[in-house]
C-alpha cells in the first residue's frame, strides 16, 4: 500500500487513526500493531511470516541479552542470534539471485534464479531490529518484555517502508506513555507535515519524473511504454533527464520520509529527521550529513565507530570509510552499479577530509557548483540499471556530445515545474510558510490549498510508486 493513493488517504489513514484515537490507553500499541500488520500485509500476505519471524527473534534475543546479563559468551550468542536472523532474512530475499548471477557469469553455470519478491520495507526494519538488539547488549537501552510493544514498534507503519530509521531508544519512551501520548498540537503539526510530503511526492517527484521517463520510458499499468530512448537523445537532453532524475529522487524520498514523520506526530511519536535540504550543501562530506541522515547515523553508531572510526590512525581511518560506503552502496541494491555508487562517495570523502574540506569551507559559489555536479553524476550512477537505461550509454552521453533529440521541446514542457522544484529544494519556501503559519486563517488557507491540488493531481494523474520501494 503506499501513501500516495486514494486507499490509503481515505481508508486505511482515517479508519487507522479513528481505531487508535478511541482505544483505551493500554490497548493503543495494539491497534497500532494491528493496523501495521495489516498495511505490511497488504497485497503480499505470503510474506507475513517474514514480519513475524523479524520481531520474534529480536524480541527474543534482547529478553536473552538481559537474562544473561553476567555471563558474556550468552549474550553474544544471543546478540548473533539477532545479528544473523536479521541479516539472514535481508540477504535471503535481496542478494541471492545478485550471487547466483554473479556465480554464473564467473563459472559459467546455469543457476536457476530464485526472483523472489522482496519483503516491504526490509532493508529498514532489518537495521531497526539490529539496533535494537545492539543497543540492549550494551546496556544502552532495556529490553522490551511487552512482545506487542515492540512488535508495534518493529511494523509501526509511517515508517516501515521508507524510514526514516527509527531506534528503538527514539520512541522507547513515548511507546509507554499510556495516557496523553496523542495531543491537539502534535496532531495539526503531524497533518502539517503529511500534506507538504504528499505534496512533494506528487507534485514535485510525480511531475518531474515525467520527464526523465520521457527519455527512457516507463511502465504504466504492467506496459512498457517507450520514451525518447537514451540512444536518440542528445546530450543536452540527457543532462536534462538526469537533473530531473536528482529532483525526482529528492522530492520522492524526502516526501515520504515528511509523511511518516507526520503520520509519527499524529500517533504521538517522534520520529528523527531525515532530510535537511541536503542539495544546497557547499561539499559532499555535507550533502551526507543533509541527506538520509538516519541511514548516515546508523552506519556511523553500529559500523564506523565500532571499527575505529578515525581513532587508529589516517590508514585504518581511510578503510573504515571504504567498508561503511562499500556496505552503504550495497544496502540500496543487489547490482554492481549501487556497490560503485558507494564507493564513488567514498573516494570523493576521502579526498574532501584529506585535502580538499579546508578549500570548500573558504569558497562561496564554486563549492555548491561542484557538489551538486558531482551529486548528479552519482545519480547516474544509481539509475544505471534501470530499465531503458544503459550505464556505458548514459555516461558516453553525459560527458561525449553529441547530437540527437533536442533539449528545448522538453524545456518547454518542463521548464517551469523545474524552477519549481529547484525553489523548492531551497530554504525560501519554508521561510515563506514560517512567515505566515503563526495566522491560523492563512495557515489554513495555504495547507487546504495544497491538499486538494495535490488530491486532484494524484486523482487525475498516474501514480508514480516509490523509487526506494526497489531498496
Amino acid at each position: 500500500m503506499v501513501f500516495s493513493t486514494v486507499l490509503f488517504l481515505f481508508r486505511f489513514l482515517p479508519i487507522t487513526l479513528a481505531l487508535y484515537y478511541i482505544a483505551p490507553a493500554k490497548l493503543k500499541n495494539t491497534v497500532l500493531l494491528l493496523c501495521s500488520l495489516v498495511f505490511y500485509s497488504w497485497g503480499e500476505i505470503r510474506l507475513f511470516p517474514v514480519m513475524v519471524a523479524a520481531i520474534l527473534i529480536n524480541y527474543i534475543a534482547g529478553l536473552g541479552i538481559e537474562r544473561f546479563c553476567e555471563k558474556q559468551a550468552v549474550r553474544r550468542a544471543f546478540l548473533l542470534f539477532s545479528i544473523i536472523g536479521s541479516l539472514g532474512m535481508l540477504f535471503f530475499f535481496k542478494y541471492t539471485d545478485f550471487f547466483i548471477q554473479n556465480i554464473n557469469a564467473v563459472s559459467g553455470a546455469s543457476l536457476p534464479l530464485l526472483r523472489l519478491t522482496l519483503p516491504l520495507g526490509i532493508s529498514f526494519y532489518t537495521f531497526q531490529t539490529m539496533s535494537y538488539s545492539i543497543d540492549v547488549y550494551r546496556g544502552d537501552v532495556k529490553a522490551e518484555h511487552n512482545i506487542i510493544n515492540f512488535g508495534a514498534y518493529v511494523v509501526m507503519f509511517p515508517q516501515l517502508i521508507a524510514g526514516p530509521i527509527v531506534k528503538y531508544s527514539d520512541i522507547s519512551e513515548r511507546l509507554h506513555v499510556l495516557k496523553g501520548r496523542v495531543t491537539l498540537d502534535r496532531i495539526d503539526e503531524g497533518i502539517s507535515l503529511f500534506i507538504f510530503g504528499l505534496a512533494k511526492k506528487v507534485l514535485l517527484a510525480d511531475g518531474i519524473s515525467a520527464l526523465w521517463y520521457d527519455i527512457i520510458g516507463h511502465e504504466v499499468n504492467g506496459v512498457w511504454e517507450p520514451g525518447v530512448q537514451l540512444a536518440n537523445a542528445s546530450t543536452s537532453l540527457v543532462w536534462l533527464g538526469i537533473i530531473a532524475y536528482a529532483l525526482q529522487i529528492y522530492f520522492d524520498f524526502s516526501g515520504y520520509s515528511m509523511m511518516g514523520i507526520g503520520m509519527g506526530k499524529m500517533l504521538g511519536f517522534d520520529f528523527p529527521a531525515n532530510f535537511n535540504l541536503p542539495y544546497i550543501s557547499r561539499s559532499i562530506t555535507e550533502f551526507w550529513r543533509r541527506w538520509h541522515i538516519t541511514l548516515s547515523s546508523w552506519f556511523k553508531e553500529y559500523v564506523y565507530i565500532p571499527l575505529g572510526g578515525n581513532r587508529k590512525g589516517l590508514a585504518r581511518q581511510i578503510l573504515n570509510i571504504f567498508i561503511v560506503w562499500f556496505l552503504t552502496g550495497f544496502w540500496h541494491g543487489a547490482n554492481w552499479n549501487f556497490i560503485f555508487w558507494g564507493l564513488y562517495f567514498c573516494v570523493l570523502l576521502i579526498v574532501e577530509k584529506a585535502w580538499l574540506l579546508p578549500y570548500l569551507k573558504k569558497g562561496k559559489v564554486w563549492p555548491h557548483i561542484y557538489t551538486m555536479f558531482l551529486v548528479i553524476i552519482g545519480w547516474a550512477l544509481f539509475v544505471g540499471n534501470d530499465r531503458g537505461v544503459s550505464l556505458g550509454l548514459l555516461f558516453r552521453k553525459l560527458f561525449i556530445p553529441s547530437g540527437g533529440v533536442s533539449a528545448l521541446y522538453f524545456l518547454r514542457n518542463y521548464g517551469l515545474l523545474l524552477v519549481i522544484c529547484i525553489v523548492c529544494a531551497t530554504p525560501l519556501v519554508q521561510k515563506l510558510y514560517d512567515k505566515i503559519k503563526e495566522n491560523t486563517l492563512m495557515r489554513g488557507l495555504v495547507l487546504s490549498l495544497v491538499f486538494l491540488v495535490t488530491i486532484a493531481y494524484m486523482v487525475d494523474a498516474t501514480n508514480s510508486p516509490f523509487l526506494y520501494f526497489r531498496f
